[in-house]
């Protein structure tokens, strides 16, 4: 199914709109200066979740999304995560995608479930802490299809990080022997669907990215090689695009905590200088 920003807005009169938040619980939590809360919101007419981390005190702060990696229990959203990027003076919302946690439907890697990410773009931006304008988006792993495929389609997305990102899943399924089972089962095979996985390839579609785009990835990275943070460079420099790419010598796919710290410095130092560009200031 192709993608249309039209349909993030767009519901049956039995069908609550996209981005409806519906319940927002705040949970306890052990990160000093930060609030968390469990959210529940409206995407294709399914109750999807989410945690939201907001430093707390700072009034109206810029949100970014968090597009976690994984597929249902694997690689989940980790509070630790989202609190170590809300010390950077972001509200920091994570979704779980559709089927987790008790969010109604299945996940279907980058998929239908996009559309979390979509209506979440939609709701962060009615949530009291949020100050106007773009939001950006950090995919990790798999996230970063779902977070570029939000920049694709959504008028409000901002600046993208993708963090050791998949950007062929052509390439995914000939490098994880281990992942072809549930990527036929899920996507199916790529060369009897085609489109599906190129639709979920960001090299594919580079020229319809209209954001800047920031590619953090490990040499060493053996979960998914770093190669597709190269091709996903050149797509973007052939198509004439703002981009940076910072590689890490000897970083796996997760890094060690100070060089992920140093990390998270360097990618929200970034994220704020081109949003502010986004927004007109120099």
């Amino acid at each position: 199914m192709k993608a249309d920003p039209q349909h993030i807005t767009e519901h049956t009169p039995n069908q609550l709109p996209d981005g409806l938040l519906l319940e927002r619980q705040e949970l306890r939590s052990l990160a000093k200066g930060i609030s968390l809360y469990l959210l529940t919101y409206i995407a294709q007419g399914l109750k999807v979740k989410g945690y939201l981390a907001v430093p707390e005190g700072e009034g109206r702060l810029p949100v970014a999304i968090f597009c976690r990696g994984g597929i249902r229990k694997v690689g989940m959203v980790r509070k630790r995560r989202i609190f170590s990027m809300a010390r950077r003076g972001y509200a920091v919302f994570a979704p779980f995608y559709r089927g987790n946690e008790g969010g109604e439907g299945r996940e279907d890697f980058a998929g239908e479930d996009r559309f979390d990410v979509y209506a979440a773009l939609t709701m962060v931006r009615s949530l009291p802490e949020a100050a106007p304008g773009p939001v950006p988006l950090i995919g990790f792993s798999r996230g970063a299809m779902m977070a570029l495929l939000a920049a694709r389609d959504c008028p409000d997305a901002g600046p993208v990080v993708v963090w050791g990102g998949v950007s062929s899943l052509f390439d995914t399924y000939e490098e994880r022997v281990d992942l072809r089972r549930m990527l036929k089962r899920v996507v199916g095979h790529p060369k009897k669907q085609y489109e599906a996985y190129e639709d979920r390839s960001p090299v594919y579609w580079a020229d319809r990215l209209h954001v800047p785009l920031l590619i953090v990835h490990g040499t060493a990275d053996e979960q998914v090689g770093v190669d597709h943070a190269r091709k996903l460079a050149l797509a973007m420099e052939a198509a004439g695009k703002d981009y940076a790419m910072e590689l890490y010598d000897g970083l796996g796919h997760r890094f060690p905590k100070e060089e992920d710290e140093r990390a998270l410095d360097a990618v929200f130092a970034w994220i704020t200088r081109k949003r502010g560009e986004m927004m007109g200031e120099r």
